[in-house]
């Protein structure tokens, strides 16, 4: 999942709760004690849902739909490739309008920038200036992302050119998100309701 599905699973009515979820690819090792409790609470949804989404049967068979070189990187490939997905049918899943609910993230993050990390404080004004994550529903701002991962990346990887391959396996993959996105939506749910949150 990426930042779109991460906001919205986190509960599309808690700005706290949404700030630590967009944490969570910034955030390594032990929960920082100093963040407040429920960006805290984001933070370990955010790990709940990606550790729920590595084992979900129809995410492992979308990332068999790849061949080597890709296969090594479709953690990175669906994970973009679903916000797309989401963006692009985001009034199936929730009653805010995407546009509302992208400045709504944007928003979040421009209010807490002293809780942001260096790396998501300078993501968050690339999201904000692209205006993302609404203008996923653009794959030429899918093509845009997977070129930025590709130059952050150590290693040689061929996540720039795999546009065509995600567009080429479209099908496949709104099958197996339409497969998975309803239950990681209700095992969120249980998550934020086992911990008295809505």
């Amino acid at each position: 999942m990426n930042h779109l599905a991460h906001a919205l699973l986190a509960g599309d009515d808690d700005d706290a709760m949404i700030l630590g979820s967009l944490l969570g690819d910034f955030v390594h090792g032990p929960v920082p004690d100093t963040l407040p409790l429920r960006v805290a609470d984001g933070l370990r949804l955010h790990r709940a849902v990606d550790v729920y989404t590595d084992a979900h049967p129809a995410v492992l068979a979308a990332k068999a739909m790849f061949e080597p070189p890709l296969r090594r990187y479709t953690g990175i490939l669906l994970d973009v490739w679903f916000d797309h997905i989401l963006a692009l049918d985001f009034a199936r899943w929730s009653a805010t309008p995407l546009a509302a609910f992208s400045a709504r993230i944007n928003g979040v993050l421009a209010a807490n920038l002293p809780l942001l990390s260096p790396a998501l404080r300078h993501f968050a004004g690339y999201m904000a200036a692209r205006g993302l994550p609404a203008a996923y529903v653009d794959p030429v701002e899918i093509e845009r992302a997977l070129h930025g991962i590709s130059s952050r990346l150590r290693r040689e990887n061929p996540l720039a050119d795999a546009l065509p391959e995600l567009q080429r396996r479209a099908a496949g993959l709104h099958a197996a998100f339409g497969a998975f996105f309803p239950q990681v939506r209700d095992h969120a749910a249980r998550w934020r309701r086992d911990r008295g949150y809505a």
